[in-house]
This record gives C-alpha cells, sequence and structure tokens, in this order.
C-alpha cells in the first residue's frame, strides 16, 4: 500500500507541515517549516495522524529544526486531543528535532511526562539522535515483540 504525504499549507500556498510515510527507515517523517500559528499546528498535527489511519507505523520523526518565531506549547491540547488519537491510531514513538535554541524549555515543559501510557517521546538537538533514537526503537522491538502494538507497520489500523 502506498501512504500519500500529508501536506498542509499556508493561505498563501507555502507548506508548513509536510507528514510522509520512509519506506526504507519503517517510519513517519514530520517536518514543520516557516512561521505557525498556534490554530496552524493544531491543524498540522491533526493532519500529520491521517497516515496513521492508513496503516499502523509506530514510528514518528518530528522536525521542527526549521520553524521560525515561537513555537506551539499547549503539552494540554496535545495531551488531551492528539495523543490519544495518535496511541489509538498505533503511534508508540516520537523523536522530536526542537526548534534551535529551544531543548531546555521543551525539557522543562514535558518533564513530567504527560505522555506516559501513550507513547514514548525523546527530545534531541539534532536529526542524527532523533533517528538514532528511532533505530534503537526498532531493534529493541524486533527482541521484544510483546512490547510493542499489536498492529505493527504492514497491518491496517483500525479508526474507531
Amino acid at each position: 500500500m502506498t501512504i500519500p504525504p500529508s501536506i498542509v499549507r499556508h493561505p498563501n500556498g507555502l507548506a508548513y507541515c509536510i507528514t510522509e510515510y520512509v519506506p526504507a527507515e519503517h517510519w513517519l517523517r514530520t517536518t514543520w517549516q516557516g512561521f505557525v500559528s498556534p490554530a496552524d499546528a493544531e491543524k498540522g498535527a491533526l493532519a500529520a495522524l491521517e497516515p496513521l489511519g492508513l496503516q499502523a507505523i509506530p514510528y514518528l520523526l518530528n522536525d521542527n529544526s526549521q520553524i521560525q518565531g515561537p513555537w506551539f506549547d499547549s503539552a494540554a491540547w496535545l495531551q488531551h486531543v492528539w495523543a490519544p488519537q495518535a496511541n489509538r491510531l498505533g503511534l508508540r514513538y516520537v523523536a522530536h528535532v526542537a526548534q534551535p535554541h529551544t531543548e531546555g524549555d521543551l525539557g522543562a515543559l514535558l518533564r513530567h511526562d504527560p505522555f506516559a501510557g501513550q507513547f514514548e517521546l525523546q527530545i534531541f538537538s539534532t536529526m542524527e539522535q532523533a533517528k538514532g533514537w528511532l533505530h534503537d526503537c526498532q531493534r529493541r522491538d524486533s527482541l521484544y515483540p510483546a512490547s510493542t502494538a499489536s498492529q505493527g507497520p504492514g497491518q491496517p489500523a483500525e479508526v474507531a
């Protein structure tokens, strides 16, 4: 099955949130770019779930390194709206590449682990670190398959 990318654009046509399945890595990659308002962030985050509705994919590489200006910081919205949907659709691991110079802010915001029980989130400064962690998660899952979702890549996701 081919999973089409999800592209969310500003009214001027510029894309600010692109989510695509990366077959060679067996994960989703969401790339955020430019200025993203809180309303844009919610719209983009929800659109990023669309590929999960087509196929359960437990790994997400979320790249905020190209964001300009203040970033969406509603951990409550993510925790109570987005995360339960992502979890239900099979997401288990999120590698978040932070906007430059915001790693400390995100770490403080997420210190109490608002996504515990839904998925594992790690914050990184570089894409290489994030990819390495996702590869480690994939290796761990292949050693301990009972620790992953009952639906793996290649199996259709159930959408409630």
